[in-house]
C-alpha cells in the first residue's frame, strides 16, 4: 500500500474533509477544509485559480494535511508532501466527481461561470497517525 499503513487507508477512502495547510505570502500558515480524492499513491483536491491557496501553492509547493476519521475522532492522519502537479479542470469533471462523492449530486452546484477550476495533485512524503 505504500507510505500509508493499511489500518489508516479507511480514512483516505472516507468522505472526510482534509484540512490543508499552505504557506501564505507573509510566511504564516493558511488552513482550510477541502474535499479530496486518494488513488493509493497521490492525494488530489480541487480549487480555483483565483483562490489564495492556488497562489500559495505556486510560491511554495510544500503542504500539510490532517484528516480526521469521521467514525472515530481519535483515529486520524497527518500527511506532509509536495504539490507535483496543478492542472485545469476545464470540463469540471473533477469537481463534479467530488460533488457526487460528497453531496450525492451529479453537478457541483456552486461553480461560478468565472471560476477557473484546477486539480492539485500532492505526493505524500511523510505521515503521522493516531489510532
Amino acid at each position: 500500500m505504500g507510505l500509508i499503513p493499511e489500518q489508516h487507508q479507511n480514512i483516505l477512502k472516507s468522505v472526510a474533509f482534509a484540512h490543508i495547510a499552505t504557506v501564505g505570502p507573509d510566511g504564516s500558515p493558511q488552513s482550510s477544509p477541502v474535499w479530496f480524492d486518494w488513488d493509493g499513491t497521490y492525494l488530489r483536491f480541487g480549487h480555483t485559480r483565483k483562490g489564495q491557496k492556488f497562489h500559495n501553492l505556486q510560491r511554495e509547493p510544500r503542504v500539510a494535511l490532517s484528516i480526521l476519521d469521521p467514525e472515530n475522532a481519535y483515529h486520524y492522519l497527518e500527511l506532509r508532501g509536495k504539490v507535483i502537479k496543478i492542472e485545469d479542470d476545464t470540463d469540471n469533471h473533477f469537481v463534479n466527481a467530488m460533488a457526487k462523492r460528497y453531496m450525492g449530486l451529479d453537478v457541483y452546484p456552486y461553480r461560478q461561470p468565472t471560476d477557473q477550476g484546477i486539480i492539485v495533485t500532492i505526493k505524500p512524503e511523510h505521515f503521522t497517525a493516531m489510532g
